[in-house]
């Protein structure tokens, strides 16, 4: 470290400019034709001349970060799979209105810059962009001394996309005898870490490096599992398919968030026979002796995005996304309830093993 004042302070600017330089192939990866620059500038550049062949374009923005599931993350080491996560929580709440993701950005702030271990997040970030079809247009590395521990950080993100005015997915188009076709999520994603960590650490009393039979692998290689990005299945998917809403399944659960595409006069009965979640859902739940109703409030139990649709567009889908390598399935079904609040109501239970 330079013996510069900042330095003597705890802020590393070497260490800074080394990150920066190990990021450099990464984001190039994401790059898009309307980038404008590199990494550098103050501010990211996007050519906006691309909305000029919409007929009446409408921008989309979402930001967020992962949570307490970096703390996953630290405790094993591992740092390039988080951007997965990341992204997964940006751009899947663009596509659920329609819109394609266009760029992102990250914000990743940390107690002492170690350059490998930003390099590896910001890596995650860029493959899961290329997933996406998103550039990855800027960011920021912030150092923050006697605020966060050295080996401690924390990322977040914001991302904007595009969709047509007259093709906005949403309530309005909701219609009774819509089906709900399910999109398998790849675990546990990136919500309800609080809880999970609380469970199976510190009351179950397990630890990440202990093989849980029931999922085939370590613990924390389970948990560390990365949010499934659905942006790059779901464009594709709208290209081919008529649907009508779509709900990205994050914190809040299944029932919580698809009530959000839900119009007033309308519910959505959810059958859990249809499906069995996978058993990390039924680790936490049996190791905290959890009620369906709370566990149902918190993780997303096995689907990550549900799509609203006309019933003679659901085989269509289901091919389209088996071709993608997504596994789905029809739910549940749209029902008109006259003068009564928008509600989504799952019944029926899961398969046992």
């Amino acid at each position: 470290m330079s013996d510069s004042a900042y330095a003597r302070a705890g802020v590393d600017i070497e260490a800074g400019d080394a990150a920066v330089e190990l990021m450099k192939a990464h984001v190039a990866r994401t790059k898009r034709p309307e980038v404008l620059g590199g990494i550098g500038g103050f501010a990211g550049l996007f050519d906006a001349s691309k909305l000029a062949a919409y007929r009446h374009p409408l921008l989309a923005t979402s930001t967020d970060g992962v949570g307490t599931k970096v703390a996953i993350a630290r405790a094993m080491g591992v740092h390039n799979t988080i951007g997965w996560d990341l992204v997964g929580m940006l751009v899947d709440d663009l596509v659920v209105c329609g819109a394609e993701p266009l760029f992102l950005t990250d914000y990743i702030a940390c107690g002492h810059v170690v350059p490998e271990r930003i390099a590896a997040v910001v890596e995650g970030i860029a493959d899961a962009c290329v997933s996406a079809g998103c550039a990855l247009l800027g960011g920021e590395t912030a150092e923050h001394p006697g605020l966060m521990e050295p080996d401690e950080y924390d990322i977040a993100g914001a991302t904007t996309g595009v969709v047509e005015a007259d093709e906005l997915l949403g309530p309005d188009r909701v219609q009774p005898g819509d089906v709900a076709l399910a999109m398998a999520s790849s675990g546990l994603h990136s919500n309800g870490y609080s809880l999970v960590r609380h469970v199976l650490l510190n009351e179950g009393g397990l630890s990440l490096d202990a093989t849980i039979p029931q999922l085939g692998r370590t613990l924390g290689e389970e948990l560390l599992e990365p949010t499934h990005v659905y942006a790059g299945q779901v464009m594709k998917l709208l290209d081919r398919v008529s649907v009508h809403a779509m709900s990205h399944i994050t914190g809040g659960g299944l029932a919580a968030n698809l009530v959000r595409v839900v119009p007033q006069g309308m519910r959505v009965d959810v059958d859990r026979a249809t499906w069995r979640p996978a058993g990390i859902f039924e680790l936490v739940q049996a190791t905290g002796d959890i009620s369906q109703a709370d566990i149902e409030a918190t993780l997303n139990m096995g689907v990550g995005m549900v799509a609203l649709l006309p019933p003679d567009q659901v085989d269509a889908a289901q091919r389209v996304l088996d071709e993608l390598g997504l596994n789905s399935w029809a739910c549940g079904q749209v029902s008109a309830t006259p003068g009564q609040p928008a509600t989504v109501e799952l019944s029926g239970s899961h398969p046992l093993s």
